[in-house]
């Protein structure tokens, strides 16, 4: 590994996984909400709260109190959440409807890309992404991922000499980190700046004022990023959205595109990492068959996907006029919070969902959203998860955790649950 890559991985391992895990996406300072408001942001160790399953029981789609006078719905069952993110003409996700709602975030600058926009601008920036992220498009990078997961597992063999590891400063986190600067074709001299940017924005610890702060400053970087690939386009996403559309898409809308790439595939990728190695170690057989049968991995990875959904809450949708859902009736302008951990645990996808297997046959999971913002990276992340599990475990197949499971530190309240470190004895 060279230098700048060892000091991205150093400076990630231990400024992300000591300030921003801690604080990041821990929305504690909303500890002022009322339980039932703050259960989809709450695990018990790998699972939903119970009170989730009992509300989703209940009432599939339950009202729930808001601040800034917002009228607010929770969506906990897999087929009410569905039909909330398959209208996409019902719903609003543009940003400025969340900016206007809250205090004080009404001038903030609109990160812009797909999450946060509606059609027919978003219809216009996925039509020209989606072709970089068929699976023809990111082949190119599968050597790439290997290497970079290669990279990673020769460091924690060399740091195992000393004793046990972080598996989430050495291989979660680095993986999908290195794998968005491949993607967008950030230049290696740019990368340690790159990082920096993209952890500083999941900082919530210091209120949304500060984390949109955060969002701006980002939105900024990307832009100087944006200027270069203009200037000299690269042989990545970014270098060729302007090599093929040149000025059909301008700087403002490339930036937002990347801010949404970085957003969407680099905690929630590391998260899964690091979570589904904990239940690969916590479940002997299914690291049998991880290290041993090519073949279950990618039906594993999927399940992985359901279980644990990461991205615990979808973008919160903004009804555009009064309509009704499963019985309940939604006025304009309510918002409508979609949980996907509750939905991929509903009964309605059969029997047993409290438990991975990977041998199960479901419909279709939530994990990665639906309809027009289902996440367009979801088949890069899934590549990263099927060379990284298989790899890690074939690598050390005596590895096992350092500490008693009751030991480690989630993330008490977060949109994209994770675990702040997962130390592990290789040998």
């Amino acid at each position: 590994m060279s230098n700048l890559r060892s000091n991205i991985v150093t400076w990630l391992g231990r400024k992300y996984f000591t300030k921003i895990q801690k604080n990041g996406f821990d929305l504690s300072k909303m500890s002022f909400l009322p339980d039932a408001t703050l259960a989809p942001l709450k695990r018990d160790g790998l699972d939903p709260v119970a009170d989730l399953s009992k509300t989703r029981a209940k009432e599939p789609i339950s009202k729930i109190w808001l601040p800034f006078g917002i009228n607010g719905w929770l969506v906990t069952g897999y087929d009410e959440t569905k039909a909330v993110l398959g209208k996409a003409k019902g719903f609003s996700s543009d940003f400025t409807n969340l900016a206007e709602k809250t205090v004080g975030l009404a001038q903030q600058q609109n990160p812009g890309g797909l999450g946060f926009s509606d059609p027919p601008t978003h219809t216009r920036l996925r039509r020209l992404l989606t072709p970089e992220f068929t699976m023809r498009r990111l082949s190119r990078l599968t050597p790439r991922i290997h290497a970079i997961v290669e990279e990673r597992l020769d460091d924690m063999a060399a740091a195992s000499a000393e004793g046990p590891v972080d598996l989430v400063e050495m291989f979660a986190l680095p993986i999908p980190a290195l794998v968005i600067c491949e993607l967008l074709g950030v230049p290696y001299e740019d990368r340690e700046d790159f990082q920096r940017h993209s952890t500083a924005r999941f900082d919530l610890g210091s209120g949304a004022n500060a984390s949109f702060g955060a969002m701006s400053d980002s939105l900024t970087y990307l832009h100087g990023i944006v200027r270069k690939q203009r200037e000299e386009p690269g042989d990545g996403l970014l270098g060729m959205l302007v090599k093929e559309h040149g000025d059909d898409i301008d700087d403002q809308e490339l930036a937002g595109l990347a801010d949404g790439v970085l957003t969407g595939g680099l905690e929630t990728t590391a998260s899964m990492l690091a979570l589904g190695t904990l239940v690969l170690l916590q479940a002997p057989e299914q690291f049998a068959a991880i290290r041993d049968q090519e073949e279950v991995v990618d039906s594993f990875v999927d399940e992985l996907l359901r279980y644990l959904s990461v991205v615990q809450v979808a973008f919160p949708r903004f009804a555009r006029e009064d309509m009704e859902i499963a019985g309940t009736k939604i006025s304009a302008g309510d918002l409508v919070l979609c949980s996907l951990s509750g939905a991929n645990r509903d009964e309605k996808l059969g029997p047993d969902m409290e438990r991975v297997d990977p041998h199960r046959q479901t419909p279709s999971h939530l994990a990665f959203g639906h309809g027009i913002h289902r996440c367009i990276g979801a088949e890069l992340a899934k590549m990263e998860l099927r060379a990284a599990y298989p790899a890690l475990v074939r690598r050390f197949p005596e590895m096992r955790l350092a500490v008693d499971a009751d030991r480690l530190k989630y993330r008490k309240l977060s949109i994209v649950y994770g675990v702040d470190a997962l130390p592990v004895t290789l040998r």
